[in-house]
């Protein structure tokens, strides 16, 4: 008659496994922790792709077009508009509203904007003006995402419309009042 032979694992296989696991979850925890910042660089990454959209379909239109900051907080925001005029449309059929703030983009808020009233408005060879209709050059822009302790500036400037992105640490940044 023949024995059956029992399988188990041994310590040291075990401890093997563990350590591997261990291993594993060292390198997975800190990941987990960049979820935000990776959500605030979403977010910027969306507000320049959309300013630059409305540049371009003010050139491929020849159609001066607008975005609207609403720095509100956690209902940050803005729309992309058409203009008629001297106005900017924003009505329900308006080309694009994105909300900043909210779990997507990391509870992102907009804060020290500089764009007067918050309209950020380019003409139909792409330049910011200074308002609808206007053909005055607007003066160079910014507007500061911000979620949690890290912020960036998105700054438009001045006759080209060209689009830098800068990280800046938040204790140093003074709040401006937003111009909405």
């Amino acid at each position: 008659m023949q024995g059956t032979i029992r399988r188990a694992y041994t310590l040291i296989e075990v401890l093997i496994v563990v350590t591997v696991l261990g291993i594993a979850a060292s390198m997975v925890v800190p990941a987990f922790s960049q979820t935000n910042t990776l959500r605030l660089q979403a977010a910027v990454r969306t507000i320049v792709a959309d300013i630059t959209q409305a540049q371009s379909d003010a050139v491929a239109l020849q159609a001066p077009q607008a975005i609207v900051f609403f720095a509100e907080g956690a209902e940050s925001r803005y729309i992309i508009a058409p203009i008629s005029g001297t106005m900017v449309d924003i009505s329900p059929d308006v080309i694009v509203t994105r909300l900043i703030g909210g779990e997507e983009f990391g509870n992102a808020i907009l804060t020290n904007m500089t764009i007067p009233d918050g309209v950020l408005v380019f003409d139909a060879m792409g330049g910011p003006v200074q308002a609808p209709g206007s053909d005055v050059p607007a003066s160079t822009a910014s507007i500061q995402v911000r979620a949690g302790d890290q912020a960036y500036v998105i700054t438009i400037e001045a006759y080209t419309g060209r689009v830098t992105v800068q990280s800046v640490a938040v204790e140093t940044v003074e709040e401006v009042p937003t111009g909405t």
